[in-house]
């Protein structure tokens, strides 16, 4: 399954993000993928596309970030599977 992850940064903590990311990685458990991720041009939100079969890997990947980082956390689909199940 795919999940557009729309990360909010907390009290402007993008510094520290980006060094606990530059330390420790995506700090994802296995089983979960990054696929590719956009930041917005005032750098206040990042919108990562993940993919995983078990979605509670993503609370787990979640719980290391969740002190500098709001989450939202939406599945979703290629357009090209959505047009299948509309149109069959």
């Amino acid at each position: 399954m795919l999940y557009m992850v729309i990360e909010k940064f907390k009290d402007g903590n993008v510094r520290q993000i980006y060094q606990r990311f530059n330390e420790r990685g995506r700090m994802a458990p296995e089983g979960l993928k990054y696929i590719d991720s956009w930041v917005d041009a005032e750098v206040t939100r990042c919108f990562q596309l993940m993919e995983c079969e078990d979605s509670g890997l993503l609370e787990k990947w979640i719980d290391n970030w969740n002190d500098l980082v709001d989450f939202e956390i939406i599945q979703v689909m290629s357009s090209e599977q959505a047009k299948k199940n509309v149109l069959g």
